[in-house]
Order: structure tokens, then sequence, then C-alpha cells
């Protein structure tokens, strides 16, 4: 309902877009209800050159790696509960590599572990996606360890590690030798669990996969694989280490930092409470402020437009917002408070009201904006995610913000550039990207459950100049709410 309205049951639509401009790992998903739980993909964009033309060491070969949550439920039952109840829906039964849980939840069902196969001491690249819901995860294998190359479709300065940190929505592109004895090791992905505070339980388990070197004994008596020694499930350290210091390889040709900011936004982003809605049947109705779950940006907690309505980029496209958008959402927070000291008392600044707002940007125009993570429910590393551009992330630090201290810190050489940043947890994070491409973009929380919830806002971008700095007519079968 933002760029579209929903392909119905039993439709098609063919999507239609360009790369130009992109290289490396990126996904499609489903964007509806909770959907994408298995209604997801890799996207692969090679040089244009083919694997010779990459700006590190040719890889012998390339292994997609999908990290992934499942449920032994509907999951669109579980959403459609989760929306009566204004409660978020329970946690997964099983997190997957490649659709796979691994060996360690005793399945009915044979062949439940993926296998990559590979030879020794050649090289080969990962590409790491995390398609998980609503979960964070630590990636390692046993007695091997990483040279990361990209993230998002940008290639970094190599970093090496023996730890990947990939939250929902992001991607990382990482080479690993195999180097190690010939043999069988455990690929294990386990969850990064930052919330801090009142937060529903987790899953505390890991999804694995084999690496099966070439010639390594297999079979009943064959020894078990190496398993790697993970992260505690709360290692904060870890996460951001390895979140913060990733940076940009610059090329010739490459989109660098614009220096002159034209908009510059103080954005709050994490839980709060709200009332409930007509539509939540199974709610607390009593009238009262019970302490309902709710997500916001700025104290405005994002509803979409009622399905039978237009989506959001046809009402801009026809110039006809009423009843569908407004265009106030704010700068900065209503508030100003110290937002991740313990608020639990504070009932008021946890209230938030539900709204459809956007913020309008000129086309080409400069945007600075700080997110800042609070405490009113819980803290946490929120996985915000912009649709339609990459963003540039400056800085990022934990506690409350502080304008003096972090703008020295600010990388104007060389920052990573991302579709989705990691917010750490009670902390806040710079990003910087440039409004040219017309539209309306969703900017939200990749976790599910929180979206469901509010945590999300759309920039409208109007038309620039031309035509090809338009946004341009609707396709002839463009699905009809």
């Amino acid at each position: 309902m933002v760029t579209q309205c929903p392909v119905k049951p039993g439709a098609t639509y063919t999507y239609r877009f360009n790369v130009t401009g992109q290289e490396g790992t990126l996904w499609w998903h489903a964007h509806i209800s909770l959907l994408r739980a298995t209604v997801y993909g890799a996207l692969v964009l090679h040089p244009r050159g083919g694997a010779a033309a990459y700006p590190f060491t040719k890889p012998h070969a390339e292994e997609i790696v999908l990290l992934g949550e499942w449920w032994n439920a509907n999951v669109h039952d579980l959403d459609d509960m989760a929306v009566l109840t204004g409660n978020p829906p329970r946690s997964a039964d099983a997190y997957t590599i490649n659709g796979k849980p691994g060996d360690f939840y005793n399945c009915s069902n044979a062949n439940q572990t993926y296998k990559f196969q590979v030879r020794r001491n050649e090289t080969y690249l990962l590409r790491i996606i995390n398609a998980a819901l609503n979960t964070p995860m630590f990636f390692k294998v046993a007695n091997h360890s990483f040279t990361v190359v990209g993230a998002d479709a940008v290639y970094t300065t190599p970093y090496a590690t023996d730890v990947v940190v990939v939250a929902p929505g992001q991607t990382v592109d990482a080479l690993m030798v195999a180097g190690a004895a010939p043999g069988r090791y455990y690929m294990a992905a386990s969850p990064y669990d930052s919330a801090i505070g009142g937060m529903p339980p987790f899953l505390m388990a890991n999804a694995t996969a084999i690496v099966e070197y070439a010639g390594s004994p297999t079979g009943d008596g064959a020894p078990p694989p190496q398993m790697p020694q993970r992260p505690a499930y709360n290692d904060t350290d870890t996460a951001f280490r390895f979140l913060s210091n990733l940076t940009a390889l610059v090329l010739p040709g490459k989109p660098t930092v614009p220096l002159a900011v034209d908009t510059r936004m103080f954005v709050t982003v994490g839980l709060g409470n709200s009332d409930c809605q007509p539509e939540q049947l199974l709610c607390n109705t009593t009238g009262t402020r019970m302490p309902i779950f709710s997500a916001s940006m700025n104290n405005a907690s994002f509803v979409l437009p009622h399905a039978g309505a237009v989506s959001m980029l046809q009402a801009h496209y026809a110039n006809a917002s009423a009843g569908v958008y407004t265009r106030d959402f704010p700068d900065v927070p209503p508030v100003i408070f110290d937002y991740t000291a313990d608020a639990s008392d504070t009932a008021e600044l946890k209230f938030t009201a539900k709204s459809t707002k956007v913020r309008t940007l000129r086309y080409n125009e400069t945007v600075e904006m700080v997110l800042q993570n609070t405490r009113l429910i819980a803290k946490e590393s929120h996985p915000m995610h912009l649709h339609g551009f990459n963003f540039f992330v400056l800085a990022q630090g934990f506690g409350n913000y502080d304008k003096a201290v972090a703008t020295p810190q600010f990388n104007l050489v060389n920052p990573q550039e991302r579709n989705t940043v990691a917010v750490p947890t009670g902390g806040w994070a710079v990003i910087r990207f440039v409004a040219n491409n017309p539209g309306m973009w969703f900017m939200h929380c990749h976790f599910d459950a929180h979206l469901d919830l509010g945590l999300a806002m759309v920039f409208e971008v109007q038309d620039g100049p031309t035509e090809e700095t338009s946004v341009p007519p609707p396709p002839s079968d463009l699905p009809k709410c």
C-alpha cells in the first residue's frame, strides 16, 4: 500500500526494474502480513565484466547463504492474531540456512541440513542474507575466518573477522578460504538478542549447515562435524564491533558522501503504547490506556492506507493525497527527554497515536538523519531500512546522541554505504542520503513484528526537472486495490 496495492490471490504481476550501477548481493521478499517468512530469494548482481572485475581476489566459487526463520504454523494466521490482540506474534520455532534448520531440531523428516561442498585451499564468496523476520544473527564456521568485501550490494574495504553479524534486511559478502584440515565443519547462525528491558522471549537455538571438504569421510562411521564457538546471545560488544567497523571501498565513479546538507532530521525509534484500534477485536477495549504494544518514529505510529483505498504512490502521482496520507511527519520528536534512561513510570511519553504521515523532499535534496533508539519499553537494536536509496552511515554509538561529541567522529571519507542500518541498542546512528529517486519510499524497522506495530514512515520525493527524473506513469498491469 506504499508503492502498490497487493497482488491478489491467484493474480500475477511482473516487476520491471534496472540494476544500473549496483553490484553485489540484494534480495527480494513479500511485503504483506508475515508472508516473507517463506516468500523470499536472493538477487545476485555481477559486475558487467564478470568475476574477473571484482575488486578483490577472484573466488573459485560462490555460495548463497540465506538465513531465515520457520514457524510450525500458518504465519498469516499468526499475523491476523497479532493484529486482533495488539500483541506481537510468538517467536519462531526454528532458524534456517537455505531453508533447512540443521541437525539440532529433531525433525521427523530426513535431509534437513544443507551441505556446502568445498576443496581445500580454494576461496569461496559467501553471499550471506538475513531473511529472518525478527532476529539479527551471528554467523560462524568452525575453524574458518572471513574477509568481508561487500554489504548491501556495495563493496567494502576488506575486513577480516571470524564472525559475521547481519541484521534482518542486510546482506554481507564474505570471502572464506577453505584452509582447515580436511573434514566436516558446522556453519552456524545463532540469534543476537539486543533487547534490554521487557521484550518477548526469543528462540535460543542455532541453525546449522555443514561445510564438507572433498574426500572427507561421510556416513555413519564418520566423525561428527566440529561446531564453532558462538558469541553469547546478548553479545552487543561483538555485534557493534562488526557493524561499526565496516567502511566503503572508494572506487572511481561510485557515489561519495555529500558534504552540504539541506535537511537535518532527528528521529526517535522505539516501542511504546497506543489505544486499541477498531479492527483489534480481541484487544482491550475498555477505553482506558492499557499497555498495548505500539511502535513509532518521532512518536508517530505508522498505519498503511486501508486495502480498499489506493496506494500512496498512486495518490502521489494523481496529486490526490487527501484521505490517504498527510505531509506532516516531524523533523524532531514532539518532546525532548532522556531517551535511553529507564522511563517505565512515564506513561505519557510511551503513548503514541496512529497516523499515515510522510516527509516531503525536493528532488536531489540531501538529508541527514539521526536515528535515536529509546528506552520507553526496551532498548533494542532496530534494523532501519530505506526503500529506494542507499545511504551513508557517518557514525554510530551508544546513549543519547550528542552533536558536539559525535560530529567530529563523522566519517566523511569512506563511510559504509547501506540500505539497512542496525541502530545500536540504546544508541544512535547518523545517516545521510540524496533524494534523487522520485516517488514514495518506505522507511521502516526490518523486524516484521515492529513494522506491524507502526515503526515506519514514508518519504515523498518530488519529481525532478525532466521526464527521466519524474515518476513514470503506472504500468497497465499494476495491481488494483
